[in-house]
């Protein structure tokens, strides 16, 4: 059964900070709902590791002192914002999910809640990731898996599946994660949310714990669409231009043969976008260089820790990281190569639209712990099923934006839109035009 949302569910950013700032509420009362939210949420969700109820009231009543002196540091200024726990907040644990790091207390921020910080974000608390955002389930972590609002029997997808959970359940307005094959897109998607990854490079990685350096990305979650967007400008994004963005719409067939109700919800928004027909080959070269690429870098971050105290991982995690280990160089370097190859491939496809359409994830939130789903006969596995429609995206490096698009037997399905770096705007736009009610 969904949980009873907390107070910012259905609650966008701008009406927030139009309270805030017409004295109907205060960022100390704001961010004492969110605290008395993540207590109570907490035991049935685990979307949070650490709760910082002293360090969050502390910033609510300094960005209400500001905004009382005439000082308003923009649309995110004493508004509650949490933190995937895979980014460095000084002062507070940073595990990675993981046994490896139970103890560690980071002492400099990361370059993302630097800036939030300067944002005026008032930092609540850091989000559940599955063990060193190694995975999409979000199931595997060394707190517990975090669970799904719509349903907590069922994953909230991973990695960042706290983050997504706490503003599916309405604890906070707002969360940051990063993505490095899906890891904000997949569990936003799951829970019924909108979440952005940035171009590659966009919003700064210094200071978050490397999954795999060629793909990791620092991204938002939020409610809709128009929060996101707002929350990546804070974060240093710049967007702008706009004009009528032609969409294409990509059959999910063409990269993972997913649930068919699951593509006829999403579908059905794009009316009649024309159809685009990925390059021949393209959805087998660009799952090897996916997969190739990562296992290598992952490989060579956990070399020591594999070496030194396997025994501290998680049984899954661990069996994935040595399988990772086993990849030889040689198809390293051929995975870089073949990366050049689909950029090309995939520049053609956007010689003719702006911004491509698809599912975000083809099949709906699996069950705590499974790893098969059964699709009209068929036995599908869960962890490529997740990946398939996000990960090209972090191979290219482009921007990809999900946003909620219905649900299928009451679980919720997401829209995927992705552009060229340069064409946000036009993405937004499309965003705006395709699922008006995503927006936030």
């Amino acid at each position: 059964m969904p949980i009873s949302p907390g107070f910012f569910a259905g609650r966008d950013l701008t009406g927030l900070a139009r309270d805030l700032r017409d004295g109907r509420v205060t960022a100390t009362a704001l961010t004492e709902r969110a605290l008395a939210a993540a207590e109570a949420l907490g035991p049935e969700l685990n979307a949070f590791v650490t709760v910082d109820a002293a360090g969050a009231l502390k910033a609510a009543r300094q960005a209400d002192e500001e905004l009382a002196a005439g000082t308003d540091r923009g649309p995110l200024h004493g508004l509650p914002v949490a933190v995937k726990d895979l980014i460095m907040v000084a002062g507070l644990p940073a595990t990675m999910g993981s046994r490896h790091f139970a103890r560690y207390v980071p002492d400099t921020d990361a370059a993302c809640v630097t800036r939030l910080r300067a944002a005026g974000a008032v930092i609540v608390g850091k989000t559940t990731t599955h063990e060193f955002a190694y995975g999409p389930t979000g199931d595997r972590s060394a707190n517990g898996p975090s669970r799904n609002p719509v349903d907590p029997a069922r994953m909230s997808g991973g990695s960042s599946g706290g983050s997504a959970a706490a503003v599916a359940a309405g604890i906070v307005p707002l969360a940051i994660g990063t993505d490095t094959g899906g890891s904000v897109r997949i569990p936003a998607a799951l829970c019924g949310i909108a979440g952005f990854k940035p171009a590659y490079g966009a919003i700064p990685a210094d200071g978050v714990f490397p999954l795999s350096a060629s793909y990791d990305h620092v991204g938002v979650l939020a409610g809709g669409a128009e929060d996101c967007l707002i929350a990546y400008r804070c974060l240093g994004g710049e967007v702008s231009g706009d004009g009528s963005p032609a969409v294409g719409w990509v059959d999910p067939a063409g990269l993972f043969d997913g649930d068919a109700r699951v593509t006829a919800a999403v579908r059905a928004l794009l009316g009649d976008a024309a159809e685009v027909r990925l390059p021949e080959g393209f959805a087998g070269e660009v799952w090897e260089t996916y997969t190739v690429v990562q296992s290598c870098e992952t490989a060579a971050v956990h070399a020591g820790r594999l070496e030194r105290a396997p025994e501290l991982f998680d049984a899954e995690v661990l069996e994935r990281l040595r399988a990772a280990s086993e990849v030889p160089g040689w198809r390293y370097v051929r995975a870089l190569e073949s990366r050049r190859r689909l950029a090309g491939m995939v520049e053609t496809l956007f010689g003719r639209h702006d911004v491509l359409a698809m599912p975000t994830v083809p099949i709906t939130a699996p069950l705590i712990d499974q790893r098969e789903v059964e699709l009209d006969g068929r036995s599908v596995a869960v962890r490529p099923a997740l990946l398939a429609l996000t990960s090209p995206w972090n191979v290219l490096g482009l921007p990809a934006l999900t946003v909620p698009a219905g649900t299928v037997a009451g679980l919720p399905v997401g829209l995927q839109l992705v552009c060229r770096p340069g064409d946000e705007a036009r993405l937004f736009t499309a965003a705006a035009r395709l699922a008006p009610a995503a927006l936030g």
